[in-house]
């Protein structure tokens, strides 16, 4: 029997490429046949999770036969008591992923669309188009978000606006007025979902906005993930904070169970270990600025960057340069895929990785 799959897909689908996640070091070293490779390509925290994280995992492993609590109600308590936010308004999201395709299953069908700027994160358009919605992309302005034209790209079909503060792949950050300044002019009816995945970077040399701000727009939902400096990225946990109406809505189409025990644990764990979010954000300014200085002295044209990364004129084809690293037992990502096809984005690693990256990437210069 023939299945004629395109009378059922959902022709949202069709002409959708899945999102390319980092190659995996494993894949590297068998292809290449090399040990010890360093993987600079999905912005993961090099340093890991706290200490104290580890120890707890060792001790719940026992009990991964029950399922987890459904409500993740310890983590929204720790998150309530961290963020000074009500248990209604937050939604728990495996990765803050989860989080987006929450916000575009509420409000997008096939009669909207969704603004979101151009270099702007990949997962974005994919969600809209999955559902037959509409993606209006926004020219960048220097990389990053030109949020006066995305307010005139509104119109009276726009259900949701993206924005990424900090931006991936491109680090740019808006400041905090600007982005009050735009939520003021946004249509009340027009969801925006600030998606702060990588807040803790930025918020450590720049003052950004907090969960406040919810209560003076009710049309605002702020993600953010445990992925990134609280270095959980294998367990996937994120969440939001909204409105209670919205939070409700998002709750209702969140999968049961969709955040394990493991994940629930370790991120109520990594929550309050302070000390071990400080030496990462430590680390990751210093190694920066001497990524920075790399360039400078090299001559490759750099985005300033307010997140755990960095992107790159590597004065060519990023494939080929992505490609050429491989070799040298070097991830990193090239930009392609963001329509930045000279760029590569290197993710900020420990002291000695960040060393292989720069001397492979002037070894390829010097050939």
């Amino acid at each position: 029997m023939n299945l004629e799959l395109k009378n059922l897909i959902n022709s949202g689908i069709e002409g959708l490429t899945p999102y390319e996640p980092g190659k995996p070091i494993e894949d590297l070293e068998r292809e290449y046949g090399i040990k010890d490779a360093v993987k600079l390509a999905s912005n993961e925290n090099p340093l890991g999770p706290s200490p104290k994280v580890l120890e707890a995992l060792k001790r719940i492993l026992s009990g991964v036969h029950r399922y987890p609590d459904g409500n993740g109600f310890r983590l929204k308590e720790a998150l309530s008591s961290k963020h000074s936010v009500d248990l209604n308004n937050l939604t728990l999201g495996n990765g803050s992923n989860d989080i987006i395709e929450f916000v575009a299953r509420c409000f997008l069908s096939s009669e909207s669309n969704a603004v979101f700027s151009k270099h702007a994160f990949a997962v974005y358009p994919l969600i809209v188009k999955s559902l037959g919605a509409e993606g209006i992309e926004v020219p960048a302005k220097d990389w990053g978000h030109d949020l006066q034209a995305m307010l005139e790209a509104i119109n009276k079909e726009t259900k949701i606006v993206f924005i990424a503060n900090p931006n991936n792949p491109t680090g740019t950050f808006i400041e905090k007025n600007e982005i009050i300044r735009f939520l003021e002019k946004t249509p009340s009816q027009v969801i925006v979902l600030l998606d702060q995945a990588y807040f803790d970077y930025s918020n450590y040399e720049k003052e950004d906005v907090f969960f406040d701000l919810v209560g003076s727009f009710p049309n605002l939902i702020m993600s953010r993930t445990f992925s990134k400096v609280y270095g959980l990225a294998g367990l996937r946990v994120g969440f939001s904070v909204s409105s209670k109406p919205l939070a409700d809505y998002l709750n209702r189409v969140r999968q049961p169970f969709n955040v394990n025990s493991l994940a629930l644990e370790a991120a109520e764990i990594a929550l309050a270990d302070e000390k071990h979010l400080e030496k990462c954000l430590k680390l990751n300014k210093e190694e920066k600025e001497k990524l920075y200085r790399f360039f400078v002295s090299n001559e490759y044209e750099y985005i300033e960057s307010f997140a755990n990364f960095i992107s790159f004129d590597c004065r060519g084809k990023s494939n080929k340069v992505f490609k050429s690293l491989l070799p040298k037992g070097v991830i990193t990502r090239s930009m392609a895929v963001y329509k930045m096809p000279n760029h590569l984005r290197v993710t900020i690693g420990l002291p000695e990785e960040n060393v292989i990256f720069r001397e492979s990437l002037s070894s390829l210069r010097e050939s």
